[in-house]
This record gives structure tokens, sequence and C-alpha cells, in this order.
């Protein structure tokens, strides 16, 4: 009997190694050979392919693969017909969504789009650009770039549509902000014909489920503590807790044994007053997933 494999896109790129990490984190181990496209995971019914985020909802709606990760963004230009699973957000840098904005020269006397008109505009994100433009009804000249879009403007062009997490390139390529075009997460796409497969399905819900996981656990840690019967009301009370926190009996009534998730930014605070609370044996551990 033939085994049942699902398709799985990862963007190759700049989201790849951020990617990848996730996927550890969730319990998958995919190893990249720096020759191929098709990295090997430990998961045999999974099969999985390095395609440019650019390109994955093509190919998932047309479905070559069943499922894939990719911007938003690159759906929305693509106008692929696909399922979206869930949004995930994390980029190359950091979990947050990233910006594609409309910039030009520090120098530039455009204020706003509707300086733009009849201009010459770089980016990748022609159609987005394009549908941005016909909202606000301004017609302008937009042509495709390859890449180093930063660096075209002014000689080349009048403005970019460019990607920005931090803004440091442009900041370095003297740029300005004119206008945030859109927001994009990395987004979890299926092939609806692979999604109305009840076996796919069950296998990629799995999947969304344990990268969620990974992901919000990226930004929490666990807590374990225990606790005498007279100071436990006040340790309580210091704990901002994910949900209520689990709390055991010690044998032979020495108190009870605290174990709770709290964001990892406050860790640092709140440890020194659970001590001063009364807490003992405070042990702060990382996660891999946490599942809500």
């Amino acid at each position: 009997m033939t085994m049942k494999k699902l398709y799985l896109g990862i963007p190759k790129g700049s989201l790849q190694e951020a990617t990848l990490d996730m996927m550890k984190k969730a319990g998958y181990s995919v190893h990249v050979s720096s020759r191929s496209y098709y990295p090997s995971i430990d998961d045999e019914e999974i099969s999985v392919r390095l395609i440019r985020p650019q390109d994955m909802a093509r190919y998932v709606e047309k479905g070559i693969i069943d499922m894939g990760l990719t911007g938003a963004d690159w759906v929305k230009e693509s106008g692929s017909d696909v399922r979206v699973v869930i949004s995930l957000v994390y980029a190359k840098q950091q979990l947050t969504k990233v910006r594609w904005v409309l910039a030009v020269p520090e120098d530039s006397k455009v204020r706003t789009v509707l300086d733009l008109q009849g201009k010459k505009i770089a980016t990748e994100l022609v159609n987005v650009t394009r549908q941005y433009l016909a909202e606000r009804g301004v017609v302008a000249d937009i042509e495709f770039s390859h890449g180093a879009t930063e660096a075209k403007a002014p000689d080349l062009v009048d403005a970019i549509v460019e990607l920005t997490e931090t803004g440091s390139s442009l900041r370095a390529n003297k740029l300005r902000i004119v206008d945030t075009i859109m927001e994009s997460s990395t987004l979890l796409i299926a092939n609806r014909h692979a999604w109305m497969d009840d076996w796919k399905r069950t296998k990629i819900e799995n999947l969304a489920m344990l990268f969620e996981g990974a992901i919000i656990a990226r930004e929490k840690i666990g807590l374990k503590m225990n606790v005498s019967n007279g100071a436990l009301k006040q340790v309580l009370d210091k704990l901002p807790a994910l949900r209520k926190p689990t709390i055991s009996t010690l044998s032979e009534d020495a108190g009870y044994a605290i174990e709770t998730v709290i964001d990892e930014t406050i860790a640092r605070k709140i440890i020194p007053e659970l001590k001063r609370a009364g807490a003992e044996g405070i042990i702060e551990y990382p996660l891999n997933k946490v599942i809500l």
C-alpha cells in the first residue's frame, strides 16, 4: 500500500531560517542541503520543497504542493485562489508583521501619494501597488523591480514601494516613508482540493496547531516554585497567568508547588517580587509550544 504524502512548501530566502526554527520548536527537524530544493524532514508522511514565497500561492492553487508558508502580500499579489488556514505572525528578525511602504528620497517634494500623479514608481509588488494607486485616483508608471529597489530613487524612479521590517534599510538609503500600502504576515495556505481530503486536512490542521503553538511559545516562559501555606495568597497575587496557575500540595503539608506560564518580558521584574512574597526554589524554563 502506497503511503499517503502531504506536500509542504517552505519559503526560500529571508523567511527560510525563521521558518525552520519555528518548525523545530513545533517538533519537526528539517535538514536543508546547500544545493537541494528538497529538504529532508523527520516525518515520512510529509515531503518538503523550498519555493520562493512569490511563487508559493500559485503552486498551492495548482495542487503542485498541498500547502505552503508565504506572506499575505504574495497571496494578494498573485491573486491565487487558496485556502488560508491560519495567520502566523513571524518575520525574518522579529515576531511582528512586515509592511510594504511607499517611500521617496528624503529631499523629495512628494508629501502624499497624490503628488505621484504621472510619476514613476519601482516595486516588486506591482499588482498591489497598482490597486492602491487606483483606489486613490492616481495614475503612475509602475515598473517591476528585480531587486535593489532602494537604490533606484531618485536617479531612476521618483518613488519606490518596498518591504520593511524595521525601516533601517530605508533610512540607510536616505528614503522617507510616505504611506503604508499594506501590512503582511506569514500565512499557512492550502490547496482547496487537498483541504477537502480528510486525511490531508487533518494533517494540515495538526501542523497549523503546532506551528501556532511554537510561535506563541517564543514570547512565553514557564515558572515553577514552592510556597509555604502562609505565603500562598501573596505569591498568587503577583502572578499574571495565561490561565489560572497549577497548584499542587507538597508532601507532609509542607506547602504548595505552583506552575504557570508568563510573558518572557516580565520575568525579570516578577521573579524578585515572587521571592520577596515568599516563593522558594523558583525555576524558569523555556517553552517549545503553547497550545491555547
